[in-house]
């Protein structure tokens, strides 16, 4: 049975957070796996506005949550106001084990039911007054992209919707297929949820220039043993100056960012290969199976062997 996945929309429903998940749990065509059934829902099902000046009509009403897998919520608009009906909706999913994604205001909702209660939250920076104020024992973040609890996942802007639901993929089916279906609708490299919502820019000077080709450039050469040193002179700076600009962009340093490569990459090769962990080793630029099992252990507390047997798909046929 499929993941079935449902979207709360209310009006004026921003379409991005909807359009985003549909995008990562929707049909994309007979080469990536359907593991996922996505819907919309509505409170009062029918014709809903939405920001973009048009409106959506949506069929399916609360009862849909009833049988859901995942709700997701997404840019809610009204504040703490939820209705006892959806209210009882979202906790009674909870209870039977749903997971509740809350996207920007969607936060509301499992902030007002206590879901969120003495958890750590990503929250965008505009909402943090407000949530302290209403809900003190919300640990709210306005630096991080995103924070999954596995039942409760917050996301802090509609841009991180994309990130938000491939990490819910790869917490499902693994890496390699989040990297598939990343790479079909052209999604940035994964961003881990610790990195930065929006990079600490000064308050004179000029902006400091993307790390996106730095970015594009270590993974296209992930197989070679690079440096904090080789990094730097790709991208004409020092390498203080890149350690900084790291740290505002992404709030990781570099050598964090690249070694979350390798592991993403290391992953994708168990799940989809049957080579040995040595050559897998020698692929992601980890130099040795020692190395490999070392790092492994260290990021996701299991073995590459475990993993593997976890995780491995069997070729598809034809």
């Amino acid at each position: 049975m499929k993941h079935r996945v449902v979207a709360l929309v209310t009006p004026p429903q921003e379409m991005y957070p909807a359009t985003c998940a549909s995008a990562v749990f929707g049909y994309m065509g007979p080469d990536i796996p359907q593991f996922y059934d996505f819907r919309l829902c509505a409170e009062r099902p029918g014709p809903i506005v939405t920001t973009m000046g048009a409106d959506i009509v949506v069929d399916n009403g609360l009862e849909a949550m009833a049988e859901a897998d995942t709700i997701l919520i997404g840019s809610w608009c009204s504040g703490p106001d939820i209705s006892a009906e959806l209210g009882d909706a979202v906790l009674a999913a909870h209870a039977r084990g749903a997971r509740i994604v809350a996207i920007l205001g969607g936060i509301y909702v499992p902030a007002s039911l206590g879901l969120l209660d003495g958890r750590r939250a990503a929250v965008h920076w505009e909402l943090t007054g407000e949530l302290a104020r209403l809900y003190p024992r919300v640990h709210a973040d306005a630096t991080v992209l995103y924070v999954d609890h596995g039942d409760v996942a917050t996301a802090g802007a509609s841009a991180t919707t994309v990130d938000l639901c491939l990490n819910q993929v790869r917490r499902d089916h693994g890496a390699a297929l989040a990297m598939r279906i990343g790479r079909h609708i052209s999604a940035a490299p994964h961003r881990e949820g610790g990195q930065r919502q929006y990079p600490t820019l000064p308050t004179t000077g000029p902006v400091p220039d993307s790390l996106a080709p730095l970015l594009d450039w270590i993974i296209a050469n992930l197989d070679s043993p690079l440096t904090l040193k080789d990094m730097a002179t790709w991208s004409g700076m020092s390498p203080r100056t890149l350690s900084r600009h790291f740290s505002e962009q992404l709030g990781v340093s570099p050598g964090r960012w690249l070694l979350d490569r390798r592991i993403a990459g290391t992953r994708a090769l168990l799940e989809e290969t049957d080579l040995p962990v040595e050559t897998i080793a020698q692929r992601v630029g980890l130099s040795s199976a020692v190395n490999l099992r070392r790092r492994f252990h260290n990021a996701l507390n299991t073995t590459p062997g475990a993993y593997r047997r976890s995780f491995r798909r069997p070729p598809q046929a034809g």
